[in-house]
C-alpha cells in the first residue's frame, strides 16, 4: 500500500533584519524538529517579491536567512536547505493550485486585507495569490507537518482545503494511476494524493511581541529599532533594548495567571522561558515578586548568551557568500529531486501529456 512519509516543511521570507521573533517563533523550532523528522527548510524568496525588493538587498537577505539557519543548528547535510526560486516546480504547481482554489477562499484571507490596506487595487496579484504559492511550497514535498505561527494558521487551513479539493476532484484518476493513499474525509473514503498537512503551533514564545508595545507582534517593519532584538545585535544593543522595553509598574507575579492583562510582562516572561527552554511557570517561580529592574538585566544576559554565538557564526558565513551559495545549490538539487516527482504525478493526474516518464 502507498504511504506518505512524515515530512516537515517550512520557510522564512528574506526581507532583512531577522529578529528574535523569527528565531524563537520559527528557526529554533526548525532545529528541534530535525531530531524527529525528515525536514525541508526553504528561504521563500518568491514570496518576498509580492512587494518590491531591491535586487542587491534581496540577495543579501537570502544569504542572511540561510546563514541564520545554519548558525542556529540546522544541518544542511542531513536535511534540505534551499531557496525557493531555484526550484521551478513551486511556481508551476502554484498555477495548478490557482485553478483548484476558489476566489471566495482567497477573499477571506485576513493577511491580504492587512497588508494591502485600504488601497487594494494597487496590491500585486502575487500578494493576493500568496496563499496558493504557500500551499504549493508545502505540498510539492507532500509535507505532513508544518511549524507555523498563529498568523499563518489561516493559510495552512487553506492548504488543507486545496489538498482536499484536489484529492476529491481527482479521486478516481488517482485510484486508476495507483498513486493514491486511502484517506477518510468526513464520511467519505477517497484516494488522496496530497496529505492534509497538520500545523505545529505552540511553545512559550509562539508569538513574540514588540518590546515597545506588548499588543503588537515583533516586526522588522516597525519604525522603532527599540521594538525588536535583531539577531546580529551586539551585547550592548541587546542590553539597551531590554532596559528600554516597555513594562508596567507592578512586580512580576508568582503565578502565570497574574500575567493576564499585562501584555508587556507576559511577553518578557515568555521570551525568557523560550530562551532557556523552560515554562513561564518555571520563570515566575524564580523571579516572581521581583521588580523589572532586576529581571530585565537577567533577560538581557540570557539573550546575549544564546544569541551571541549564533550572531558570530552568521557574520562568519555572510563573510563568505560562496559558501552559502554552494549550500543553497546543493539543497536545491535535493529539493528538485522530490519536487519533480510530485509535479510529474500531478500533471498525469490532471491530464497533461508528458508529465510522468
Amino acid at each position: 500500500m502507498n504511504t506518505i512519509p512524515e515530512r516537515v516543511f517550512s520557510g522564512v521570507q528574506p526581507t532583512g533584519n531577522l529578529h528574535l521573533g523569527n528565531y524563537l517563533g520559527a528557526i529554533k523550532k526548525f532545529v528541534a524538529l530535525q531530531d524527529s523528522h525528515d525536514c525541508v527548510y526553504c528561504v521563500v524568496d518568491l514570496h518576498a517579491i509580492t512587494v518590491w525588493q531591491d535586487p542587491a538587498e534581496l540577495q543579501r537577505n537570502i544569504r542572511e536567512v540561510t546563514a541564520a539557519f545554519i548558525a542556529s543548528g540546522i544541518d544542511p547535510e542531513k536535511h534540505i536547505v534551499f531557496n525557493q526560486s531555484q526550484v521551478a516546480e513551486h511556481a508551476e504547481l502554484a498555477w495548478i493550485f490557482n485553478c483548484v482554489a476558489r476566489m471566495g477562499w482567497l477573499n477571506r484571507m485576513t493577511q491580504f486585507k492587512e497588508k494591502a490596506g485600504k488601497d487594494r487595487e494597487k496590491a500585486s496579484v502575487g500578494l493576493f495569490a500568496y496563499p496558493t504559492l504557500m500551499a504549493s511550497d508545502i505540498l510539492t514535498y507532500r509535507a505532513t507537518h508544518v511549524p507555523v505561527g498563529e498568523d499563518q494558521k489561516q493559510h495552512l487551513e487553506l492548504t488543507r482545503d486545496i489538498a482536499q479539493k484536489f484529492n476529491n476532484d481527482y479521486s478516481a484518476r488517482i485510484a486508476d494511476l495507483g498513486i493514491g493513499v486511502p484517506m477518510q474525509v468526513g464520511d467519505e473514503n477517497v484516494n488522496g494524493y496530497f496529505p492534509l498537512t497538520e500545523p505545529i503551533i505552540g511553545g512559550p514564545a509562539a508569538r513574540v511581541m514588540s518590546l515597545r508595545d506588548g499588543t503588537k507582534k515583533m516586526s522588522k517593519s516597525d519604525p522603532s529599532d527599540l521594538s525588536r532584538i535583531v539577531m546580529t545585535d551586539d551585547a550592548d544593543a541587546i542590553a539597551k533594548k531590554f532596559r528600554k522595553a516597555k513594562t508596567d509598574p507592578d512586580a512580576l507575579p508568582s503565578e502565570v495567571e497574574g500575567l493576564e492583562g499585562r501584555p508587556e510582562a507576559d511577553n518578557l516572561v515568555g521570551l525568557y522561558a523560550a530562551l532557556c527552554e523552560a515554562t513561564k511557570a518555571d520563570v515566575l517561580s524564580e523571579y516572581g515578586g521581583q521588580e523589572f529592574s532586576r529581571f530585565k538585566p537577567a533577560l538581557a544576559d540570557l539573550a546575549v548568551a544564546k544569541i551571541g554565538p549564533i550572531a558570530d557564526e552568521m557574520n562568519r558565513l555572510q563573510g563568505d557568500p560562496a559558501e552559502i551559495d554552494v549550500i543553497l545549490a546543493k539543497g536545491a538539487d535535493r529539493a528538485r529531486a522530490i519536487a519533480s516527482k510530485t509535479l510529474a504525478d500531478v500533471k498525469e493526474i490532471v491530464g497533461f501529456i508528458g508529465g510522468r516518464v
